[in-house]
């Protein structure tokens, strides 16, 4: 009678869009290393605008020189990776400026690159926007996409991890 009233309950992670966009599943990335999910399963935005904001609470763990994506690590140890454009890592960092740095804790969305989207679409090969989870097979959880087509940064959930 008692057995489920001290059962642990399922933890939920959601993972929000970082950027407004129009969401793409991320087999449809023009890229093999997104597309056959070699970084991890995930989803993409094609972005409206050039600003990116936590999908998640949690850590920066990582910020490349070439500032062209985000890591970052959830309280529940999901790590996500938000890299914008593809091809961009080329750009040396021109047209990206960080609001944050790697150790800082952020919130759902606060604020944490801006990126010039104009110079992204000229002299990078795409500027869709995946987001990944890179620890999917460390963490015992499992991850859920999003339906929607369309992205509101910090509103729209586009992944679920649950507890299997």
């Amino acid at each position: 009678m008692f057995k489920n009233l001290f059962k642990k309950g399922d933890s939920k992670t959601e993972i929000y869009t970082p950027v407004n966009g129009e969401i793409v599943q991320l087999e449809e990335v023009p890229d093999p290393v997104f597309s056959q999910k070699m970084m991890g399963d995930g989803v993409a935005v094609k972005p409206a605008e050039g600003k990116i904001y936590a999908p998640i609470d949690g850590e920066i763990i990582q910020i490349p020189e070439t500032k062209h994506a985000i890591g970052l690590r959830a309280k529940d140890g999901t790590e996500v990776l938000v890299h914008i454009g593809l091809e961009t890592v080329s750009l040396e960092g021109k047209g990206f400026t960080a609001s944050v740095s790697i150790g800082d804790q952020v919130s759902i969305g606060q604020p944490l690159m801006d990126f010039d989207l104009e110079y992204i679409r000229n002299n990078a090969s795409s500027d869709m926007t995946p987001i990944v989870i890179t620890n999917a097979q460390e963490t015992g959880k499992q991850y859920t996409m999003t339906e929607e087509k369309e992205g509101k940064a910090s509103e729209t959930v586009i992944i679920t991890a649950s507890d299997k």
